[in-house]
């Protein structure tokens, strides 16, 4: 690759939206497109080809491009050319979507990833601090995901998988991620104003939201800062587990909840101090990632650094 030059299309596929950005080799996204998920899989062709000419179209207007990263989010191939189980957009199970791209764009090298092990590797390539070759990446939005890096790569496990944190079982033989993903915290949130009805305050006639408990937090809201440190108590319960079987020191968190962390890593650390023996905390690093709003699109950009 000429660094001096090149340029990527990252793509990070989601449920809503589909986002395309052109990406220099510093992390710079000099262009930025998005395209309505909803809209996609409603085209007469369906989903997966609109998609392909999706992909087309930013292609066209960028001839320079020779390599195109696209973050997915669910379980992809190990070999990472199908898709297998993408809840978000159920058209793309079973599909082989880089075989499809390359039948279509035969001079393009496409790499496919889970989109928080694109994430990770965003954060290895682009963010504002320099991390070890070797970290845990945890994904805390809609859903949470995660990914392990050891030596710079994407630990894949034995059939491509591995580091599915968010369907760990936690409290009351639950999955993780229906406990603190999105709608989750939101039902935490609505079990607190009913336990500690004078501690509304600001929440009281508001639509709960990810956004409005932030700004809440902030403002010292005892609801929102109850939600939050609820949340950092049953991560950090899963983070023991994982810290213990996985050996990490470094764990960094990202995605649109991570905008939370202040409040929610007093607890989360203080379960983590609880139950993990002076080994494994001496050093523990536990940080937010650098790349927020942005970590879809660079992420899906950094696959490229992947040849």
């Amino acid at each position: 690759m000429n660094n001096k030059t090149e340029v990527f299309l990252g793509i990070d596929v989601g449920g809503t939206h589909v986002k395309i950005g052109l990406v220099d080799t510093r992390g710079q996204i000099i262009q930025f497109g998005k395209e309505e998920t909803a809209l996609l899989r409603k085209s007469a062709q369906g989903f997966n080809k609109a998609f392909v000419e999706v992909v087309g179209k930013y292609l066209k207007s960028n001839p320079e491009v020779k390599h195109v990263g696209i973050g997915l989010p669910g379980l992809v191939s190990k070999d990472r050319t199908t898709t297998l189980e993408i809840p978000a957009i159920s058209e793309l199970n079973g599909f082989n979507l880089k075989g499809a791209l390359l039948e279509n764009y035969p001079d393009i090298i496409f790499h496919l990833e889970n989109d928080a092990s694109a994430a990770a590797l965003g954060e290895f390539h682009f963010g504002k601090e320099k991390i070890s070759d070797n970290y845990l990446f945890i994904t805390l939005g809609t859903g949470i995901g995660s990914a392990l890096i050891l030596d710079k790569k994407v630990f894949k496990g034995v059939r491509g998988n591995a580091m599915e944190v968010g369907h760990m079982l936690s409290r009351g033989n639950s999955r993780l991620e229906p406990l603190i993903g999105r709608n989750g915290i939101l039902t935490m949130a609505a079990k607190m104003i009913e336990q500690y009805p004078d501690e509304i305050g600001e929440l009281k006639d508001q639509e709960l939201g990810i956004h409005l408990l932030v700004a809440s937090a902030k403002n010292g809201n005892g609801i929102a800062l109850r939600t939050f440190a609820e949340l950092g108590a049953i991560l950090g319960e899963a983070l023991v587990s994982t810290i213990r079987i996985l050996d990490v020191t470094e764990v960094y968190f990202g995605g649109g909840i991570s905008a939370a962390l202040q409040f929610i890593q007093p607890q989360m650390e203080k379960t983590i101090r609880q139950y993990l023996s002076p080994y494994y905390l001496n050093d523990l690093k536990l940080e937010r990632a650098t790349l927020e709003n942005d970590a879809g699109t660079l992420g899906a950009a950094a696959l490229c650094f992947m040849d």
